[in-house]
């Protein structure tokens, strides 16, 4: 699934950088299968909410006749992932040797033996979406295959990293990359639980025996998971219990126009495919959040018993990349805590996945940070929910000034920030404001000298027409400061209006009933 690799340089001019970097381009299927789930998104259960009721009895794993007990961990197997995740990256080298025309793939027993012994790890050269993108998606299915033969989380995340180091040795002849073992196996985990987990709640919608589009879907969006369940048969076929979380969907499409676009300092090469000139552009994207607080019953005793994975996706006319964002995060350790008779919150430990890619440059991290998720009902029929979450992980951030794809990015250790609120009145309006930080610093990467600094930020309001549909607004800007030495400091900036129809999976924008006196307003 890897392009041809390019030899390390520095990468402080974007005019050195196009003599020195050859142009390799992301496959356009590999990407349109791993988006494809955005097409079954709709077809989520949409439980977003309801009025207050007795906690939940304990919901036994659907599919009285499977092998594997998801209470008990009866019937999970550690074997058939062990072959399963080698076999997966056997078949990626074998299509990648016939298909990609370039001996970086020609892996042999004596290659593999020098990585093993020499253990000679670098950051390597691969363009942005490649590193960021491509390496998670296939880390997430290697997390997939553990996840749904009844591994738990965490060890489906040593699968996942021990199948990238297993590539990084075996399935290329240049030098492993410290970059690649974190997006691949990490980074691939959090995406990869999101995706089982939303495979597995459209499973569970389809009861004992799920029919065949429900099975069709979660096969698309989870792979492994509808590999397993067609190849083992009734061994796998328990679905993961979700406990009923609170859940929201959101699918928006529409188009989009550049209001702020700038690039100051910014060296663009003959042939480059980003300027100033504003454009207009289609997009599509796609929101859920599973586990909203304040669900009478729900607890949070697993990772990822709350997670929000917001997807979009561009007609760009600037370059190859229609992908503009992923931003996956989940509470992987933490409790609820209530304030009162109207607050209610989660606390903990977080790991997320960002790729945020707006045409002028580009921001990705994978992250560990402290944070807490909360609902207030700041009246009768008005809520107030958000997040605030601070941590670090390891980033990459930078510019791709030229149409051909070539690398300009900088890797290093990225402290960052994000506060999410969202005001919902009624049934009929939601307000949304979002704001997100990332400082990629000069620490733990190839070059000290430089650093990005990324602000992204949007605001949105989303109206309810009837039942599911509804119409939307949303302005997003996105500031990118580049420190380099004693290169001229780079600032870019884009700001962008949409206007987009909405698909919600239900009628409260995914507010959550607990207080006993209070009834759900009639339509």
């Amino acid at each position: 699934m890897l392009p041809a690799k390019i030899d390390p340089t520095s990468m402080r001019d974007s005019t050195a950088l196009s003599n020195r970097f050859r142009s390799v381009s992301i496959q356009p299927r590999r990407t349109v299968a791993a988006l494809v789930f955005l097409a079954v998104g709709a077809g989520l259960p949409a439980q977003t909410t309801a009025p207050y009721n007795p906690a939940p009895a304990e919901m036994p794993p659907i599919g009285q006749d499977a092998v594997l007990n998801w209470n008990t961990g009866a019937g999970k197997s550690y074997v058939v992932p062990a072959f399963e995740v080698p076999g997966f990256l056997t078949a990626l080298s074998v299509y990648d040797r016939i298909t990609i025309p370039h001996d970086v793939y020609d892996s042999t027993l004596n290659s593999t033996w020098e990585h093993l012994h020499e253990q000679h790890w670098v950051f390597d050269t691969d363009p942005f979406d490649i590193n960021q993108f491509a390496h998670p998606y296939q880390g997430s299915m290697m997390f997939g295959f553990a996840r749904s033969t009844g591994v738990s989380f965490w060890q489906s995340l040593a699968y996942s990293n021990v199948g990238s180091f297993i590539w990084k040795m075996a399935g290329e002849t240049d030098l492993p990359s410290f970059n690649d073992q974190i997006t691949t196996g990490t980074a691939g985990a959090i995406l990869g639980e999101s995706l089982f987990r939303m495979a597995s709640l459209l499973l569970e919608d389809g009861g004992d025996h799920p029919g065949f589009w429900h099975e069709v879907g979660a096969a698309v969006i989870s792979p492994p998971t509808g590999f397993s369940r067609l190849v083992f048969g009734n061994r796998f076929k328990a679905v993961f219990p979700s406990n009923d979380p609170a859940t929201f969907m959101r699918l928006r499409w529409g188009a989009s126009t550049d209001l702020i676009k700038t690039n100051n300092n910014l060296l663009l090469n003959e042939g480059s495919a980003y300027t100033n000139q504003k454009q207009s552009e289609a997009v599509l994207d796609f929101s859920y959040i599973y586990g909203l607080p304040g669900k009478t019953g729900y607890d949070y005793d697993r990772p990822f018993d709350y997670f929000s994975l917001e997807v979009a996706a561009q007609t760009s006319a600037h370059g190859h990349n229609f992908l503009q964002d992923i931003m996956d995060r989940g509470l992987l350790y933490g409790t609820g805590y209530a304030i009162g008779d109207n607050y209610r919150g989660i606390w903990g430990l977080y790991g997320s996945y960002d790729y945020i890619a707006p045409p002028i440059f580009r921001i990705s991290s994978t992250a560990l940070s402290l944070g807490t998720t909360e609902q207030w009902w700041l009246s009768r029929h008005v809520a107030m929910q958000g997040t605030a979450m601070a941590g670090a992980g390891f980033g990459a951030a930078g510019t791709i000034p030229r149409a051909d794809g070539q690398r300009d990015y900088h890797y290093g250790l990225t402290p960052q920030g994000l506060l999410a609120l969202r005001f919902i009145f009624g049934r009929r309006t939601m307000v949304d404001f979002t704001a997100r930080d990332y400082y990629v610093s000069g620490t733990g990467s190839d070059d000290r000298t430089g650093s990005e600094q990324i602000f992204r930020g949007d605001v949105g309001l989303t109206f309810r027409l009837f039942k599911h549909q509804a119409v939307g607004l949303e302005y997003v800007e996105s500031h990118r400061h580049g420190h380099y030495g004693l290169l001229p400091d780079v600032n870019q900036s884009e700001g962008t209006f949409s206007l987009v129809y909405t698909f919600l999976g239900g009628s409260r924008f995914g507010a959550v009933e607990w207080r006993e006196n209070s009834k759900p307003e009639t339509e």
